[in-house]
């Protein structure tokens, strides 16, 4: 496996971390507990059955929290404290072939979940602008399966699922702040044209 191979799946699943940091986590360790795939030592922590029963139940919370207009968006603030320092091991670790983490790889893998984070708890709020919840349930079944996607690709297609995961969350992104622009314009013009029918010319 070469060294851009290695890092492209070190930076997906510091990417992945930043949307899903305990799915991820949990995908990780289930991959390497049924022997599916031969983890690098320093990812070998996430086979422990702790590690998997406290990831698999806080995905299981994070599942259903994230679904919630409102209680997505305060989830994913504290979130914030987790899901980049998990990134920034994951994408290390997966680095690492003697257990070594090392710092250049770990700001990158930062980085990356520092991205992915942002651009979705920042999605997920101009969502909570919406006053139906079916976007919500759209954008996090979406972020649900690319993080799936994703971890099912890692090692055999990291380049694939990489570009198919980032893509995702900027096309995403785009469509709803596209959205945005367009209902703020619309509310704007529609308040424009109350304040102009009201206005002192109103009784003339």
């Amino acid at each position: 496996m070469s060294e851009a191979h290695v890092f492209a799946i070190g930076i997906l699943l510091a990417w992945l971390a930043g949307v899903r940091a305990y799915l991820t986590v949990f995908g990780v360790g289930i991959a390497g507990y049924f022997g599916w795939l031969d983890l690098p030592p320093a990812l070998e922590a996430t086979t422990s059955p702790w590690v998997l029963g406290v990831s698999g139940a806080l995905a299981a919370a994070e599942f259903f929290a994230d679904k919630i207009p409102g209680v997505d968006s305060g989830w994913d603030l504290l979130q914030t404290l987790l899901r980049v320092p998990a990134g920034a091991f994951l994408a290390a670790a997966a680095m690492s072939p003697d257990g070594d983490l090392g710092a250049g790889m770990m700001a990158a893998g930062a980085g990356a979940a520092l991205t992915s984070h942002v651009l979705k708890s920042g999605t997920r709020a101009l969502l909570n602008t919406s006053p139906e919840p079916v976007s919500n349930w759209t954008a996090s079944v979406a972020e649900d399966t690319a993080v799936i996607g994703g971890l099912a690709l890692v090692w055999s297609h990291p380049w694939i699922a990489l570009t198919v995961v980032v893509g995702t969350g900027l096309s995403i992104a785009l469509i709803v702040w596209w959205l945005w622009r367009k209902v703020f314009r619309g509310v704007s013009r529609l308040l424009s044209s109350g304040s102009n029918i009201g206005g002192p010319g109103a009784a003339a």
